[in-house]
């Protein structure tokens, strides 16, 4: 049966409000940074050695804050090297947003910016129209597979534009937290079957292509307190993301209400502590390179 609430996909402008107000109670970002500073220098080891120039594509790179804290890590360690960056985002206001903040930023000059505005399914298409034979060293898809309508074709389609020692870092939410099984014990209601994927969906296509790659955890909370605090805006907002249904709290049933909550709150995924409750979140960071 075909679920009558919308999802909140369809709406923009409501679910950049509504992914700011999640990010703003998790420690997504910190846990991004880290990643950034720590692991991500040493994982690009083998691309970056011996080159001046690295070819990048991020897919789906919003707003660009992590994108720079990505290029800034690496700058660092190899202050020599520049970058060409193909930015593929198709929501004009997180381009716009990237756009801003590369104007406002200084001591970019070793990057040079190519602006997509379109979708990874369109970049594929007008790639393949083009006939592009170029290669990248890095692609990127943080956050974004939740979206595309073939999870499996789409990663083989990155993966294949890898250059020799390239590498495609990917991160989606990991298969056991309380969000991944709230959405799968309510899918039929919810109705957000496509967005729910895991990191385990990209285990299984891979594992069934033989595709070797390695994994590395990404420790995220998110303080879920005003989700349970009726008439709060901000926690409307994050039920609205975590559920991905758009005004899930106006319009969903009083007992799919309760049942969501229900199993938000359940020990085996938060934790109550000084009148907070935090909710594992955690992401994983799915590594591949080039195939043989």
């Amino acid at each position: 049966m075909e679920s009558p609430l919308t999802t909140l996909i369809t709406d923009s402008k409501r679910y950049l409000k509504c992914y700011h107000h999640y990010l703003k109670h998790s420690t997504n970002q910190q846990t991004m940074q880290e990643f950034t500073n720590n692991l991500l220098p040493d994982i690009m080891t083998k691309t970056v050695n011996g080159k001046s120039n690295l070819n990048v594509i991020g897919v789906g790179s919003g707003s660009g804050e992590l994108d720079l804290q990505m290029f800034s890590a690496l700058h660092r360690k190899y202050p020599e090297m520049t970058v060409d960056n193909e930015v593929i985002e198709p929501n004009p206001q997180q381009l716009r947003c990237y756009r801003d903040l590369v104007s406002q930023t200084q001591g970019l000059d070793y990057i040079r910016f190519n602006w997509n505005k379109m979708t990874a399914e369109e970049f594929e298409e007008q790639w393949k129209e083009k006939k592009r034979t170029d290669k990248a060293d890095l692609i990127h898809m943080f956050q974004v597979l939740y979206y595309v309508k073939d999870l499996g074709a789409t990663i083989s389609f990155f993966q294949s534009l890898l250059n020799k020692n390239g590498q495609l870092l990917i991160t989606l939410s990991a298969g056991n937290i309380g969000v991944v099984k709230m959405r799968n014990a309510y899918k039929n209601q919810l109705g957000t079957t496509e967005v729910n994927r895991s990191t385990g969906d990209i285990r299984r296509f891979l594992d069934s292509k033989g595709v070797s790659y390695q994994s590395y955890d990404l420790p995220t909370q998110i303080d879920i307190t005003k989700c349970f605090i009726e008439g709060d805006k901000e926690g409307e907002m994050m039920i609205d993301f975590l559920t991905q249904v758009l005004d899930f709290s106006k319009t969903a049933s009083p007992e799919l209400k309760a049942g969501v909550m229900e199993f938000l709150r359940c020990p085996e995924f938060s934790v109550e502590s000084n009148g907070k409750v935090l909710m594992n979140a955690n992401y994983e960071l799915i590594v591949l390179e080039q195939l043989p």
